[in-house]
């Protein structure tokens, strides 16, 4: 697999984790547990942990029921859009270890895909409420399914 093709796939996982912060390293701790990725022998081998798998996958799921809580601050404030940044980091330095390629710029392509995925999901939804004028969790639910099957998809390339 092309240098190249791995660092695009770490920004498609960073685009995720700017959609939702924790779904791309529950995915991606759920490929590496189940072998679709390989990262034994690496710093980040802890990903295909049980541990790890269980704790971004509650996590993963309390961030679905929290968002559609209309006091959660927006994913572009400071708080959420670091956590963006740090989850698409980790699984864009993931996906550059699974397909031998430099991790610095794995993370670096995760970080700007989070950053991107942060703003344009943002932009996306606010835009899609208005339109549309439905109630934020009609759009809400089904951004949380995109950043689930892109992420799946994401994961199956290797």
């Amino acid at each position: 697999m092309s240098s190249g093709f791995v660092l695009l796939l770490a920004l498609g996982i960073g685009i995720v984790a700017g959609l939702r912060c924790l779904t791309a390293p529950a995915v991606v701790a759920w490929a590496a547990h189940i072998g679709w990725i390989n990262l034994h022998g690496s710093p980040l081998a802890f990903m295909g942990t049980v541990w790890a798998v269980g704790v971004f996958t509650m996590l993963a799921l309390v961030e679905f029921i929290g968002d559609q809580l209309p006091s959660t601050p927006a994913r572009t404030a400071a708080v959420g859009l670091s956590a963006r940044i740090v989850t698409g980091a980790l699984t864009g330095a993931c996906f550059a270890v699974a397909g031998a390629a430099a991790v610095w710029l794995g993370a670096l392509a995760g970080v700007i895909g989070g950053v991107a995925g942060a703003f344009g999901g943002y932009q996306a939804r606010v835009g899609l409420v208005r339109s549309l004028r439905v109630p934020d969790f009609t759009i809400a639910i089904p951004e949380d399914l995109v950043a689930i099957g892109l992420g799946l998809l994401l994961v199956t390339r290797f």
